[in-house]
């Protein structure tokens, strides 16, 4: 069979569709009779793109987004640099563009996607968090570096918290339910197992850490809502809610795991829907290398168990880094579609890497594959996906088609005019500072005498009543009770009920 029957053969998909580009032999000549595509209705079998820096791994997650979008389908997707926030403003026709679609035969046309920008610090967006408790101990302990023996000791105090009823909201819960552990009520904790002075004094001091880095801006209520996510615009096409990423680039470790925080509260919220005929949500989850870099193997378990599972749930995942092996096996295996640009093979371990790439791919005889990797151009690449019925194409070296939205970054008005249009902006602008572990274990700190006291007092007979004070002592006791810390506290409860009236709770 020739190139091109093979080509039509292999991508000659009925029903919609994500355009990607044009198979090719010669870059010159593309095969403008051939589309190459992703079925919509496969896009929950997960992807990868993947390729070396600067070839043009940003603008196809970019032209794929932009299409799931138009489709209907909401989309949720990571800004590393500050340029994919674009893809809420229409493209502007220049010269490459032009070029690029005449040689396609792509009728290009500028088009905006409805963007919602978010931000982990509310810089540019709106503010999302998590709560310590929905974090969960798996994940905070991959933000936190710890090994496998303080995961296990972290996950302890997390499920002696659940149990006592104590809400881990911020970092200050949780270092105040250490303290608590370690020192009052460490024989509570025996009954489940037990925490060493000295890991805990690990965990404390990474929690410094992270406190000091910065990392507090992203723990706290109100937590993301899922539904948040989830959300179409009124001409029925699905929000982009894109994640700014760049004033917290510094923090690798915590920002790439907190997008895995986001991928499992889909996962643990979502109803099962099998195979839907579209996506209820596609998430790209870029610089995915992050993820997986000292990770435990409970940490690896939970990511491989979660996409595996998620595509039950309507959820395609595309994985976005350098090369497929940055990947685990576990992961890579249930990936169905593949868009994998240039590979650079400067090093032995870049060879190996090649190599490897490679061996992942379906048999073809018009490539020689090392070969075609490595001479990929910027906006080009090998690509391979799913068809309806599972079975993966060809590999198609293909020249991408150029996204309908802006390739480049939003200016500072145009986000305060996006941001200021968000309807779900306000819910999330101003954090929520309720009771939880760090006030009630304080409470029981001071509390606990006290009410030993007053049981030993019910026990023995009632003594008699002093005769009441003078008035002149009277006034002086209630200015004292007035001023102690269980009037500030009840006073503090007051006023938040006050405010819990007004927001209608």
């Amino acid at each position: 069979m020739g190139f091109s029957d093979d080509m039509r053969a292999g991508y000659g998909f009925a029903g919609p569709v994500i355009h990607l580009g044009r198979p090719y032999l010669d870059p010159a000549a593309p095969e403008r009779e051939v589309d190459v595509a992703i079925p919509l209705a496969m896009l929950n079998r997960h992807g990868l793109i993947a390729g070396a820096t600067g070839t043009g791994k940003t603008k196809t997650l970019q032209l794929i987004a932009e299409q799931v979008a138009a489709a209907g389908c909401p989309v949720f997707c990571a800004d590393m640099k500050g340029d994919l926030a674009g893809i809420g403003a229409p493209g502007a026709g220049d010269a490459r563009v032009a070029e690029r679609a005449a040689a396609l035969g792509q009728d290009w046309r500028p088009a905006a996607a409805p963007v919602e920008l978010m931000s982990l610090t509310g810089a540019d967006g709106t503010a999302i968090r998590a709560s310590v408790s929905g974090f969960g101990p798996v994940l905070l302990a991959k933000v936190l570096g710890l090994n496998q023996t303080q995961e296990s000791a972290l996950g302890l105090v997390f499920r002696f918290c659940d149990q006592r009823g104590l809400p881990l909201v911020d970092l200050g819960d949780l270092r105040a339910a250490l303290a608590w552990l370690t020192g009052p009520g460490k024989a509570e904790l025996k009954a489940i197992g037990g925490v060493s002075t000295s890991t805990a004094g690990v965990i404390l001091r990474t929690l410094g850490e992270l406190e000091a880095d910065g990392g507090e801006t992203f723990f706290g209520e109100p937590e993301l809502r899922v539904a948040d996510l989830l959300r179409t615009g009124a001409d029925g096409r699905g929000v982009v809610s894109v994640l700014g990423l760049a004033d917290v680039a510094r923090r690798p470790r915590v920002f790439s795991t907190f997008l895995m925080w986001v991928l499992a509260e889909l996962f643990e919220q979502l109803p099962e829907v099998g195979d839907p005929e579209r996506p209820v949500l596609v998430f790209f989850l870029d610089e995915a290398h992050l993820l997986f870099e000292d990770a435990t193997e409970g940490f690896l378990d939970a990511v491989a168990q979660t996409v595996r599972l998620i595509r039950s749930k309507g959820v395609g995942v595309f994985f976005v880094t350098q090369l497929p092996t940055d990947l685990p096996d576990e992961v890579l295996s249930q990936l169905g579609h593949r868009v994998q640009h240039a590979v650079r093979a400067f090093t032995p371990k870049d060879a190996r890497a090649l190599r490897q790439t490679v061996d992942t791919y379906p048999v073809t005889e018009h490539y020689d594959l090392p070969r075609t990797l490595q001479s990929l151009g910027v906006g080009e690449a090998l690509v391979t996906v799913l068809d309806p019925r599972g079975v993966p194409t060809p590999p198609a070296a293909t020249r991408l088609y150029a996204p309908a939205s802006r390739m480049g970054p939003l200016t500072p008005p145009e986000r305060a005019a996006l941001v200021a249009a968000s309807p779900i902006h306000a819910g999330y602008a101003m954090p929520v500072d309720r009771e939880s572990a760090e006030e009630m274990l304080a409470a029981r700190m001071a509390g606990d005498a006290p009410r030993e006291a007053a049981a030993r007092a019910r026990a023995r007979p009632a003594p008699r009543r002093p005769p009441p004070p003078p008035d002149d002592q009277l006034g002086d006791m209630v200015e004292g009770v007035l001023r102690s810390r269980t009037a500030e506290r009840a006073a503090r409860e007051v006023v938040r009920g006050l405010f819990g009236l007004l927001r209608g709770r």
